[in-house]
């Protein structure tokens, strides 16, 4: 059975001329056969793509090619369908939408937490651990012990932080992603709101469920992804919506365009 490649990707980088990108990374693109959605900001690059493999990595390669995004880090899955059904580009004010301007990742962010050392870390006592997605995301599954937001939008979050008199309190904050970009965001806005014991999982829930061994997992269910995938497992593979939670039902369908959301 063909297997087709899933890359998930984001850079935090400076692109004043992202509106000149958007034409050639297209094209080439829909020339590799690579369908998804990919989103351009001056604040810099986030999306996914899958096709080919051989497609996707002449698109990671042209990404790479411009010496801004050189070491551009991706996550890598399979699927037997392309999980997507048309290419975009999108030009947007910001890469992952926080709603708050002042928040720049690239001056400060907290502190990167390997998946081989996450697990001691949320294993210590009075860390708090917060989920940063929404509670759609959440429903599907998550970190033993973590706080839902209840959040049905990025957006939402600053105003959920701002009510949670305890955070400064807490002896280490330990937030968590899809992939890592939206606890870029949220680690250097609890830095910018004067908490500085903030640590968040590199590379998000993907990368740990690519590094650690299920035997060795305190992850719980499976990952939502922003596709008709609907979910992943713990090897990563597609779940095709076969199971959707009672509490996801009304806000989950498959390929619904929030790919702004997605990491």
């Amino acid at each position: 059975m063909t297997q087709f490649l899933v890359a998930a990707l984001y850079k935090f980088v400076p692109l004043e001329d992202y509106a000149e990108l958007r034409l050639p990374l297209l094209d080439v693109c829909t020339a590799n056969g690579v369908y998804g959605s990919l989103l351009l900001a001056r604040e810099g690059l986030n999306g996914t793509i899958a096709g080919p493999e051989d497609g996707v990595r002449a698109v990671l390669d042209h990404l790479r090619a411009d010496e801004r995004m050189v070491d551009l880090v991706h996550k890598e899955s399979w699927c037997e369908h392309i999980p997507f059904k048309r290419m975009k580009v999108r030009l947007k004010k910001e890469i992952v939408t926080l709603g708050v301007p002042s928040v720049d990742p690239r001056k400060h962010v907290g502190t990167y937490v390997s998946p081989q050392d996450w697990n001691s870390l949320i294993s210590e006592p009075d860390v708090l651990i917060i989920d940063t997605r929404n509670d759609y995301e959440y429903a599907f599954g998550t970190f033993k012990g973590a706080v839902n937001p209840e959040t049905r939008s990025f957006r939402q979050f600053p105003d959920w932080l701002k009510q949670q008199r305890d955070l400064g309190k807490a002896k280490k904050v330990a937030m968590f992603c899809t992939g890592g970009i939206r606890c870029e965001k949220s680690t250097s806005y609890l830095m910018d709101l004067g908490i500085e014991n903030v640590f968040h999982l590199d590379g998000g829930i993907l990368n740990y469920l690519e590094k650690m061994p299920q035997t060795e997992s305190l992850w719980s269910g499976e990952c939502f992804v922003f596709d008709e995938r609907v979910s992943v497992d713990h090897d990563l593979k597609p779940c095709w919506g076969k199971v959707i939670p009672e509490a996801a039902k009304g806000f989950v369908r498959a390929g619904r365009d929030v790919s702004d959301e997605a990491a």
